[in-house]
């Protein structure tokens, strides 16, 4: 798989590799509860800096990662959507996950699912993949939508509890979400 940098477009978001010039914006975005809300903590500045070191990481071992997602209209960090690699033990995987989040102004107008059209673009006609899989816990239904309007299907049998989480957490009980690569 060859290594792929830069930018992604949509109609109103430009799509980009995160590099340390981010850290202010993204460990905001992950110090807000209502952000963190189906994460099992906020997130401190320090353990922004090391998950971004890790996304920066993933692209140059993977080739891909998560893209830092701006405003065309304004330049304004909203927050991230891409690819990674879930490799904890589960059943369906090894596997590429999409994930995405998004700071709370840009809630409720479509920037989601047009951010993961174009991951998934992204995911099956540069990278050649043939499944892409999402997953959050049960309750989150603010992304789940977002995985049904991009056309991911969910088979109960597959939802799962999340291996790094404890049993009783809230949290545990994952849905999966898989959509394979258009004929």
């Amino acid at each position: 798989m060859s290594k792929t940098t830069g930018i992604l477009e949509t109609e109103r978001l430009h799509l980009v590799d995160f590099t340390a010039a981010h850290l202010d914006d993204f460990a905001a975005m992950n110090a807000d509860p209502q952000v963190m809300e189906f994460f099992p903590a906020t997130q401190s500045r320090a353990q922004s800096a090391a998950l971004l070191d890790r996304i920066i990481a993933h692209r140059a071992t993977h080739g891909y990662s998560l893209f830092a997602l701006h405003l065309k209209s304004d330049n304004r960090f909203i927050g991230f959507t891409g690819l990674l690699h879930a490799d904890f033990e589960a059943h369906f995987t090894p596997a590429v996950e999409i994930g995405w989040r998004f700071q709370r102004f840009a809630w409720g107008q479509g920037l989601g699912p047009e951010a993961a059209r174009a991951c998934l673009g992204f995911g099956f006609e540069t990278l050649g993949l043939e499944e892409i899989v999402s997953f959050t816990a049960r309750i989150n239904l603010r992304s789940v939508r977002v995985m049904q309007k991009i056309g991911m299907q969910n088979d109960p049998a597959d939802d799962f509890d999340h291996p790094n989480l404890a049993a009783g957490d809230r949290l545990r009980r994952h849905v999966l979400y898989r959509v394979r690569r258009p004929k």
